[in-house]
């Protein structure tokens, strides 16, 4: 009886596994779950699953890197690899070296990955979008200068709006080195002209990919200049086109967007013209009217009567204000004088609990002036009434 050690085992294990061509070149269908992503190495480990099974699985840092959508757990995809042992620990394990998203293309994955990450972190928000200039002195063009693009921007702003000036910056529109051409270009234009044009004719989603990158993205959503991004024909939605102030679905549309028609202009100035000249004809007119009204007056035609008639009248002012204050003075005295004589009326005295004391029909002012057995009237506010002077004489009232 042969006696193995577990590494002997393993090892044999491996070599029967990885030698069977069966298992070098496998397609495995499967739902992603425990995925991770190592920090430092950049391996990705996870776990393919179905209804029924389960297995382990390995994508290194060299394959990964070449993915272009963010696997995620719950995803399913299809993967090529092949089949072999992880010789320490005896598990058998897939070592995948591609993986596409099941029914749907990888790059459309990744385009609705960005989107969304994008659209989180506010680079789509309409708060940051900034309007176009309504007369642009300066329009810069970021596009391959070999491509029908330029010269279709060419053309149009050339017809519309000659009176500008056009800077235009080459940049590679696919290829592996497109992205930082394109981010190049742009930070070259931002802040040199009044808007900037940015993109392609139309082509295929390979074609389009390089507008779908994250960098592209930001250095669109930083720039200073507003950015009008024309990439692609009317059914194509790129990344570029959320982040710019603006989207023309073709380079020939991002041209007339940005720039007004001479020939309306013309027209709104023709127009203007006329206004101003039917207008300025009817003020000149209603003017000479006035003008007219104003030289028959009399404060123009006879002056010196005119002053005449006016001193007149400050005269007849001046004399009715004196009459005024002299009226108004011996109104003031009259109530003062009223005033006294109502002060010194008998009856208002009565009034105040004094009377008076008569004799013979006289006034008598003092108690000597009385004797007694005379008779005497006393007369009140409200009346008289008899009285008949006594021996007694009453003291005289203190004061």
């Amino acid at each position: 009886m042969t006696v193995l050690t577990v590494s002997q085992l393993n090892r044999y294990i491996k070599a029967v596994i990885e030698e069977d061509k069966r298992l070098s070149d496998l397609y495995i269908k499967g739902e992603i779950s425990n995925f991770t992503r190592h920090f430092k190495s950049g391996h990705c480990y996870f776990s393919l699953k179905d209804d029924g099974g389960l297995i382990k699985a390995v994508m290194f840092k060299s394959s990964a890197g070449d993915l272009r959508f963010g696997p995620e757990n719950g995803m399913s995809v299809l993967v090529r690899a092949h089949l072999g042992v992880f010789e320490r620990d005896g598990a058998y394990q897939l070592y995948v070296t591609d993986m596409q998203p099941d029914g749907v293309g990888a790059a459309a994955v990744a385009f609705e990955q960005l989107k969304q990450k994008l659209l989180s972190k506010g680079l789509f928000d309409a708060t940051h979008k900034k309007p176009l200039p309504r007369f642009p002195r300066s329009i810069g063009v970021i596009t391959s200068q070999t491509g029908a693009a330029l010269q279709d921007i060419i053309s149009v702003i050339s017809r519309r709006y000659p009176l500008c000036e056009l800077l235009t910056a080459h940049a590679d529109v696919q290829g592996e080195n497109a992205v930082n051409l394109l981010v190049g270009a742009l930070k070259m234009l931002d802040g040199e002209c009044d808007v900037i044009i940015i993109g392609r004719g139309g082509g295929s989603a390979e074609d389009l990919r390089v507008f779908n990158d994250e960098t592209l993205a930001y250095a669109v959503y930083k720039a200073r200049t507003p950015i009008v991004s024309a990439v692609g024909h009317e059914v194509d939605y790129t990344i570029c086109d959320f982040v710019a102030d603006l989207r023309a679905p073709t380079p020939s549309a991002a041209a007339e967007l940005v720039t007004p028609s001479a020939d309306e202009l013309r027209q709104r100035v023709l127009g203007y013209r006329e206004f101003f000249s039917h207008y300025g004809r009817h003020l000149i007119e209603s003017n000479s009217e006035k003008l007219q009204k104003l030289r028959n007056s009399p404060g123009l035609s006879s002056p010196w009567d005119e002053i005449l008639n006016n001193q007149q009248r400050l005269d007849f002012f001046s004399q009715s204000l004196y009459n005024n204050k002299i009226l108004g003075r011996l109104e003031e005295n009259l109530r003062a004088k009223a005033a006294l004589l109502r002060s010194l009326n008998p009856a208002e005295v009565l009034s105040r609990g004094y009377s008076i004391v008569y004799r013979d029909g006289k006034a008598i002012s003092k108690a000597a002036g009385l004797k007694p057995g005379d008779k005497f009237w006393v007369r009140f506010c409200d009346g008289s009434v008899s009285a008949l002077a006594l021996e007694d004489i009453a003291p005289p009232i203190k004061p």
